[in-house]
């Protein structure tokens, strides 16, 4: 797999020669993910809900998502790349890291209130920053994007101490979500500027290659039992159409989303679009954190909104030079030494303008 920058297929090269025109289509990407992400993570709440089983919930989602791209792609409708192994390859690490952050997103959902995963998804930012700079050749951020990080990770840390619903439990899933979230804010990041990919083939691949490794995970987790004695309902039904439904949006919404920003920009659109959902989650459930940690939330999820995202960082030299190394590495090491020497390279990442950026999050 080659280091080198691929061409994104989803963009023609008139929109890259257009500079107004580039900028409009990422205002239109944020939109469109922010759109899908602020209603994603009630709906999952309402899908756990009525089923209590995230392995079977997911399962499902993913398994229509692929379905859906591959029907679409039978039917002329959509362009997707078709399976081959070069691609297989770096798509089963992208699968593993999308699902465990999905499935320990879903177990965090089960067994903590929808607060408490927005402001610890808010403190992310931060560490995503650092991994930007080190693996992705970004620049640090300024000290006004510093500033609203901290102030983002201030805020999470207020409503943790006045978060009546407090479970050991409950934050040692998210614990563990922040931990693979971070591996799949970079890994993916990294996939996506190296594999030449459109963003509907981003989302066959990686929905499909998790299909059995969720069923894996469920089984694992005794989830076929629950299933066994389960009684479906018209709500728990609904619920679950309806996260599937979305579930296509979002995985191509996020692929196209991911393409064309930085993952700490990623990230932090994220947070930000949880403000209708924290709006969502009021007037559904009885659940929630106390006017001091919804006051502490709200410091969260404005201050991300000073965050500008940071410019590729300058080549050091002139000419261009390939990256060595064996790009066809299975090992998951060896794709990080990959992007050890991409941060010490020449290596230039198309640029996404800031101003496009700043235009949503500003």
């Amino acid at each position: 797999m080659s280091t080198e920058k691929k061409e994104n297929p989803d963009a023609g090269g008139w929109i890259d020669s257009n500079p107004a025109i580039k900028q409009f289509a990422v205002v239109i990407a944020i939109a469109f993910y922010a759109s899908c992400s602020s209603t994603m993570l009630v709906i999952n709440k309402l899908a756990v809900h009525f089923l209590p089983a995230p392995a079977v919930v997911l399962f499902f989602q993913l398994a229509t998502s692929a379905g859906a791209v591959f029907l679409f792609d039978a039917a002329g409708w959509i362009k997707a790349d078709k399976l081959t192994w070069e691609k297989v390859k770096p798509y089963s690490a992208v699968s593993i890291a999308f699902l465990g952050a999905i499935f320990t997103n879903m177990k965090t959902l089960q067994y903590a209130n929808v607060e408490t995963f927005i402001v610890f998804r808010s403190s992310t930012p931060i560490l995503i920053a650092v991994l930007d700079y080190c693996f992705l050749g970004r620049e640090l951020p300024t000290v006004r994007s510093w500033l609203s990080l901290l102030a983002i990770l201030a805020g999470a840390i207020g409503y943790v101490i006045t978060d009546s619903d407090f479970t050991v439990r409950a934050y040692s899933w998210v614990c563990l979500w922040f931990v693979v979230f971070a591996f799949d804010q970079v890994y993916i990041k990294y996939v996506c500027d190296t594999v030449s990919m459109s963003s509907w083939g981003r989302v066959y691949y990686t929905n499909l290659l998790s299909v059995i490794p969720v069923t894996l995970l469920g089984l694992g987790f005794g989830e076929h039992r629950l299933l066994s004695d389960f009684t479906w309902t018209g709500p728990s039904l609904y619920a679950l159409v309806l996260s599937c439904a979305c579930g296509v949006g979002m995985s191509y919404s996020a692929f196209w989303l991911r393409s064309i920003v930085s993952a700490t920009s990623f990230t932090v659109v994220g947070i930000m679009c949880k403000i209708a959902t924290v709006v969502v989650n009021l007037l559904i459930w009885d659940k929630h954190a106390s006017p001091t940690g919804l006051l502490a939330l709200s410091v969260c999820l404005l201050a991300g909104s000073f965050y500008q995202q940071s410019p590729m960082r300058e080549p050091k030299h002139t000419t261009s030079k390939q990256i060595p190394g064996d790009h066809e590495s299975d090992s998951l090491c060896a794709l990080f030494a990959d992007m050890a020497k991409l941060s010490q390279s020449n290596f230039t990442v198309e640029r996404c303008p800031s101003a496009a950026v700043g235009i949503v999050l500003v």
